[in-house]
């Protein structure tokens, strides 16, 4: 007799349900990860740019050492320790030598670059603040007010920024807080246009209009859904304001309108701007900080902004 041929097994089947609900939470992981992509390939490409990263590093390392600097080279910046225009490298005590009046320049240049460094960072925190709120309520709400706004805009930009500054820093009499304030309020316009520009852009996308369908408030639209949206070029915008802060801080410095019971990187080169041919490094020295300081920022700034691009992460 022949054995008969056992029948073959069907694989078993997933039930529908089963099947639909796995397609939906793969189809929530995408769209999640979708959401975050665009950070992340910032994040990367950020990562990729070489002179980005060289940037950081060495703002890092500006930072670290105006802030521990002086724990570990100890000395007043305005005292005489030494006769005027030590040549550097010549005293070990005072490896930079120093200045027209005997001052330490190592001293200096650790104790002067917070004041300088904080002064930038306030003046583009102030420019920001009065630039984003001009720009948002001008490209939000149109109109009349755009046109009042604008004008006020264009006012402060036909100015002369720095003798702007130079007249209120006169005025209220020099210091920290006062030149910050001066550089503050003459950089604005600039950041205020570029805010309108997003704002005009953003708020006519189908999310905005959504946002107000479902009852969102004006505030709510420009500071919770359309700002968050348009802050990855007034990122790149707010870094470069920084440099650009330091410089306007050792150019009042330069011209004597920096605050001289505080040591800066710009008083420095004012108060020995005279002896210049006779001795260059009290000169040299505090502006190659401001260059490296200023450089730094510029090359992060380019960073971000090849970061934020769409059209360079594609490639």
């Amino acid at each position: 007799m022949s054995t008969p041929k056992p029948t073959p097994q069907k694989a078993p089947q997933m039930p529908a349900d089963t099947t639909d609900a796995a397609t939906d939470a793969a189809a929530q992981f995408v769209a999640r990860y979708q959401a975050e992509s665009p950070a992340r390939e910032a994040w990367r490409m950020f990562r990729r740019n070489i002179p980005a990263l060289v940037g950081t590093a060495m703002l890092l390392l500006i930072i670290g050492l105006t802030l521990y600097g002086t724990l570990i080279y100890t000395g007043d910046p305005f005292d005489i320790v030494w006769a005027p225009h030590e040549a550097p490298f010549v005293e070990p005590d005072f490896p930079l030598g120093t200045d027209y009046l005997g001052r330490d320049l190592m001293a200096g240049l650790l104790s002067g670059g917070g004041p300088t460094l904080a002064v930038g960072a306030a003046a583009a925190a102030l420019t920001m603040i009065i630039g984003i709120s001009m720009g948002a309520l001008s490209g939000f709400y149109g109109g009349w007010v755009d046109n009042l706004l604008m004008r006020i805009t264009e006012f402060f930009q036909v100015l002369p920024a720095l003798l702007f500054a130079m007249v209120l820093v006169t005025l209220f009499s020099p210091s920290l807080i006062t030149i910050a304030i001066a550089i503050g309020v003459v950089s604005w316009p600039q950041t205020a246009r570029l805010t309108r520009a997003e704002f005009l852009k953003i708020k006519e996308l189908e999310y905005v209009t959504a946002a107000r369908a479902i009852g969102a408030g004006n505030g709510r639209i420009m500071w919770r859904v359309i700002l968050p949206n348009a802050l990855p070029p007034l990122i790149v915008s707010a870094t470069l304001t920084i440099g650009v802060a330091i410089l306007f801080e050792a150019g009042l410095s330069f011209l004597g309108l920096g605050d001289p019971n505080v040591m800066s990187w710009g008083l420095m080169i004012g108060a020995n701007r005279d002896y210049i041919l006779d001795a260059w490094w009290p000169v040299t020295f505090p502006g190659l900080a401001i260059f490296f300081t200023v450089f730094s920022v510029s090359l992060i700034g380019d960073g971000l902004n090849d970061a934020f691009n769409p059209k360079l992460r594609e490639r």
